[in-house]
């Protein structure tokens, strides 16, 4: 008998299960692709810990880097459910309790010890409006996911900046730092007002483009054109990390406009096809509900 309770990573009930827990002597197997996910996701949570220890030692390149591999790692652990149709409650708790300290706690350190600790308490605050921001974000984003179906085309979209963009994004200030820019001009208070900027953009309705559209297709004319971006941007990342970071984030911020944008132009043609569909079927409903045929009234006249 093991001293360990069974891993059920579905938590289906079962009549008893308390009361044969202790005596219960043979588990089922789990097969090895059900735990697959969670390991990435265990390792993601890894770097997410270790950039928080980078921080305290004030090595942010390093600090920096783990969060980054930790959004690479969440990118991946719901790809690999998927792919090995492994998906669970287990696994998604576990993913939004990681990405919390990935994604909100990481790097609300980070910013406290690079530059909001020159505020004092009030640094402090901005700090914790940053990470719990980043929590109702993913509380949010577990709702949604229960709620009432969307439109196909809603799923292209997020409501608000996801929180691993965010915590990328909000290291902005820290690249500039790290490419050359004077320490004088990222004052506290400039952080400060950024660092809340993009806490507000994560619990807002904001609409952004989701990792979904890389589902989508493309026309075969830019195939090779994309084989050549990526390329390009994996080579600027490897030889000048930093720049490459900072020119990344401001194009990710320079693109919330055009979200926006084909977002709410997109809801007004759904809405506009609504209207036309529910206007069609009460054109119909009027002519079936029409006067009576003529010559029916003629053949029920007095004789």
């Amino acid at each position: 008998m093991s001293i360990f309770q069974p891993f059920d990573p579905d938590d289906e009930p079962r009549r008893g299960r308390f009361r044969r827990q202790f005596r219960q002597v043979s588990v089922r197997p789990v097969p090895v692709r059900a735990v697959l996910p969670s390991l990435v996701t265990l390792l993601a949570l890894c770097a997410g810990l270790t950039s928080i220890r980078m921080s305290i030692e004030m090595r942010y390149e390093w600090a920096i880097a783990a969060v980054a591999i930790a959004a690479a790692l969440d990118g991946i652990d719901g790809q690999v459910a998927r792919f090995l149709k492994s998906t669970s409650r287990f696994g998604a708790e576990l993913d939004s309790l990681a990405d919390f300290v990935n994604f909100g706690v990481a790097p609300a350190i980070l910013l406290f010890t690079w530059a909001l600790d020159e505020a004092g308490s009030f640094g402090w605050i901005v700090a914790l409006i940053f990470a719990i921001s980043a929590a109702l974000r993913l509380a949010r984003f577990n709702v949604a996911l229960s709620g009432p179906a969307r439109p196909e085309w809603q799923a292209w979209y997020f409501v608000g900046v996801p929180a691993p963009a965010g915590a990328m994004i909000v290291f902005l200030p820290v690249y500039l730092e790290l490419v050359g820019t004077p320490h004088g001009f990222l004052t506290a208070p400039v952080v400060i007002v950024y660092t809340l900027a993009v806490a507000l953009l994560m619990v807002s309705s904001f609409p952004t483009w989701s990792s979904k559209l890389v589902g989508r297709r493309i026309r075969r004319d830019l195939v090779l054109p994309l084989f050549v971006l990526v390329v390009l941007v994996v080579a600027m990342l490897l030889s000048f990390p930093w720049q490459t970071m900072a020119v990344l984030s401001i194009i990710y911020l320079a693109s919330l406009p055009m979200s926006w944008r084909a977002y709410h132009r997109r809801l007004a043609a759904d809405r506009l096809s609504q209207e036309v569909a529910v206007e069609g079927d009460a054109v119909e409903k009027s002519n079936s509900d029409g006067p009576e045929n003529p010559s029916a009234h003629s053949e029920s006249g007095p004789q």
